[in-house]
């Protein structure tokens, strides 16, 4: 029953990414394609974590820890650059 319900899952968060990056190629503006790729991140993790627990080891929970640190991190660079310009002051 495990089995159906990641297969669902990935197939869900792969459709999910795949329509996030035509957003992010096809975006009206650039805010546009910047909430896509976060959003591209957040189901990289989700993806990462189905992945842990088909195959049940903790190392990418672990990889799915760090890379949602490197989005956030992202994210915030990338708002900052879109509202200043800038992103080092």
């Amino acid at each position: 029953m495990i089995g159906i319900a990641l297969t669902f899952a990935y197939g869900c968060f792969g459709l999910a990414m795949l329509l996030c990056l035509f957003r992010a190629i096809r975006g009206p503006g650039l805010p546009d394609r910047v909430l896509a790729l976060d959003t591209m991140t957040l189901n990289a993790i989700a993806l990462l974590t189905l992945f842990g627990i088909d195959r049940g080891a903790g190392l990418y929970f672990e990889a799915a820890l760090l890379f949602a640190m490197l989005g956030f991190i992202s994210t915030v660079a990338f708002a900052k650059f879109v509202l200043r310009g800038d992103i080092i002051e």
